[in-house]
């Protein structure tokens, strides 16, 4: 059996900043990257290349393998401890926020540029702010580093030679199928394959992509689990210049919503602009999610709109039933759908020549024209409606009838595990870190994650 001192499970930025900072830290310890996806030069969607529907890749290269999810995402960094997550109850405001700094200073080291967005003009932010609470929401001032897909995937690989160079093993197509526990404490992992890895240390990272997994091996271990909510909802897509007053101030602005019918709670993530809609394949599910590159533009601005809804006993498969919303828009359209919203107020399903006719050219041509009204639940398609409105009040033209909506977006958060400050389970040695343990959301807090795991491995190692 080969023997490590750390095993991290998953190479996405949580994964990738724990070896970082272990391989800083302690010079001589042995650790051993292990990532279902494949290596970063080889990650490549034949869908996009070919510009086809999904074609169902058994592991999608556009959501795992080194880099995880973000390699091709557009790469945005909040410089900001209100957004990204739940990390901050575990970390004091200070240790938090100086964390925040030295994961984007870590990123600057290997390439990420220096301009942040959204300090520039502070009365036009508080302006803005002014104008969300007049129109029943909150505006969240978080600040941006933009890497910009492409740029995005130089960085990554500037990690993953660092790490090479500093002893790191790393083996990508590389499925983990169990963890092993004896004792109380980790002993290591058995590969998909059957192999068996020993280590003194564990860390699990899988990210979104394998959020059920850990879920289900946190269950078969017997690890306390609280619920996460559940994000579904849509992408919007719209002419640039309908948001520009928003995005020119903030780039990526961060509304929260309460739905005034049934109080859910909405929000803004991930708004991309002058990008392009894109699709995600998770386990055979085909999801929606959007980009900005950083050498090219297109016309349109794209931003998700998520309800979040957190459910109570006996319920306990957030994920199950985000993908079972999902799979309704593949069962009609065989992918992700699209629609207008003038369409949907008319209360009909859009056709290609319906959005032929319309203002707003879909950068995701292979979305099938449908209707998203047999999608999602009621109370779900209510706040959204009743947020697209609140939205139209600060940037005119959101709520036209050439607005596009695609779905179904979903975001997969593991229901978040029991752990100490140090993100350690029950089982001792055994840590957890980013998005897929339900504690993080988004780039910067879930490497942030790997980092406070790094640190705590590097004062236990001798």
């Amino acid at each position: 059996m080969k023997k490590y001192d750390c095993i991290i499970v998953g190479a996405g930025p949580a994964g990738i900043f724990c070896a970082l900072e272990l391989a800083r830290l302690k010079k001589d310890i042995k650790i051993l990257i292990l990532e279902k996806g494949r290596d970063l030069r080889d990650r490549a969607c034949p869908s996009r290349e070919k510009k086809a529907p999904c074609f169902g890749c058994a592991s999608c290269a556009v959501v795992s393998g080194w880099g995880g999810a973000g390699a091709f995402s557009d790469g945005k960094l909040a410089y900001s401890t209100e957004v990204g997550g739940m990390l901050g109850s575990y970390l004091s405001k200070s240790d938090f926020q100086e964390g925040i700094d030295y994961v984007h200073k870590v990123y600057l080291e290997f390439g990420a540029p220096e301009q942040l967005y959204g300090l520039a003009n502070p009365d036009g932010i508080d302006m803005l702010q002014k104008k969300a609470a007049l129109a029943g929401m909150r505006l969240v001032q978080a600040p941006i580093r933009h890497l910009g897909t492409g740029r995005t995937q130089d960085v990554l690989q500037q990690m993953q030679n660092y790490l090479v160079e500093r002893g790191v093993e790393i083996k990508t197509d590389t499925a983990v199928g169990a963890i092993i526990i004896n004792g109380g404490a980790v002993q290591g992992v058995l590969a998909a394959d059957g192999e068996e890895l020993a280590a003194d240390y564990v860390v699990c990272a899988p990210g979104r992509y394998g959020s059920e997994w850990l879920g289900k091996e946190a269950e078969r271990l017997g690890l306390e689990m609280a619920i996460n909510p559940v994000d579904i909802g849509l992408r919007v897509e719209l002419p640039a210049v309908v948001m520009e007053k928003i995005t020119d101030l903030t780039y990526e602005g961060k509304f929260i919503f309460t739905s005034p019918t049934f109080e859910d709670r909405v929000r803004t993530f991930c708004m991309n602009p002058y990008g392009e809609v894109v699709m995600e394949n998770t386990d055979g599910l085909v999801t929606v999610n959007g980009h900005t590159h950083a050498d090219y533009r297109t016309e349109n601005t794209n931003f998700a709109l998520l309800v979040s809804k957190t459910f109570t006993e006996p319920f306990k498969q957030p994920i199950a039933y985000g993908k079972y919303v999902a799979s309704l828009a593949n069962m009609l359209a065989g992918g992700v759908m699209v629609q207008r919203l003038g369409d949907l107020m008319k209360g009909r399903r859009s056709t290609a020549e319906r959005i032929d006719k319309g203002m707003v050219i879909p950068t995701l041509q292979e979305a099938i024209p449908g209707d998203l009204s047999l999608v999602f639940p009621y109370r779900h398609f209510l706040a959204i409606l009743e947020m697209l409105k609140a939205l139209d009040q600060v940037a005119p033209g959101v709520y036209s009838p050439h607005t596009l909506l695609y779905g179904v977006e979903v975001k997969f958060y593991s229901s978040r595990l029991d752990v100490s400050r140090a993100l350690e389970t029950r089982r001792r040695n055994l840590f957890v870190a980013g998005d897929g343990a339900g504690i993080t959301r988004g780039l910067a807090q879930a490497s942030l994650s790997g980092v406070v795991v790094g640190r705590e491995i590097a004062k236990r190692a001798v």
